[in-house]
């Protein structure tokens, strides 16, 4: 079964990065019986193999989908709560033990966030879409703080990349520290010993866990 995980796993990467094809799998996969694996799949409806070609049936694109989903959640709860080297490696072993009703709790926890450490989308779930705020979630947007709040960056959904960029330079990036020192007339953050100014709409792309 972890075994079939893995690979329906690859499958969602590649087909993110519009590099979908059986050689492709083959080569991504530390599986050596992983040709024939995938080949199993095709046999039993999860996949469609032509040649090269390899698509997504309908009941192996929810596996496939629920699988990165956990995944990637697990990566971010990691990373984000526990600050671990290691998180890729723990997030692999939490995946396997999640049930979808403890995946939606995991990614209600965080603040439904978009998308991994690695920047890679988190398929969104029902939970995202139902999403009431009757828990305060530990990761939540810049915005949300109060003045005199301190804060540590955790991502960044940043509108563009030249707005990241802008970001960047100014010190706001993940890890960094900031308190939000006042709301009106305009947002002001300090950074280190560094004040600095930005727009309403930054602040709600901005998610930090309070400290």
């Amino acid at each position: 079964m972890e075994k079939e995980d893995e690979i329906f796993e690859i499958i969602w990467t590649l087909r993110e990065e519009g590099t979908l094809t059986l050689e492709q799998i083959v080569q991504s996969c530390s599986i050596q019986e992983c040709e024939s694996i995938v080949k199993e799949l095709a046999r039993h409806g999860w996949i469609a193999l032509k040649g090269q070609s390899v698509e997504l049936l309908p009941k192996g694109e929810k596996r496939a989908r629920e699988l990165v989903r956990r995944h990637r959640l697990s990566l971010r709860m990691f990373y984000d709560l526990f600050a671990l080297d290691g998180a890729e490696a723990e997030a692999c072993k939490f995946e396997h033990i999640l049930s979808p009703e403890v995946t939606d709790s995991v990614c209600t926890l965080l603040g439904h966030p978009p998308n991994s450490p690695d920047g890679k989308p988190i398929p969104r779930g029902e939970c995202c879409a139902m999403f009431k705020q009757e828990m305060k979630p530990l990761v939540a947007p810049l915005a949300d703080l109060v003045p005199g709040e301190q804060a540590k960056i955790v991502f960044i959904t940043p509108g563009s990349h030249s707005r990241l960029d802008r970001l960047s330079a100014m010190g706001v990036v993940p890890g960094s520290i900031v308190k939000l020192h006042q709301k009106r007339p305009s947002y002001v953050i300090q950074l280190g010993e560094t004040m600095v100014a930005v727009d309403k709409d930054i602040t709600k792309e901005i998610f930090v866990k309070k400290v």
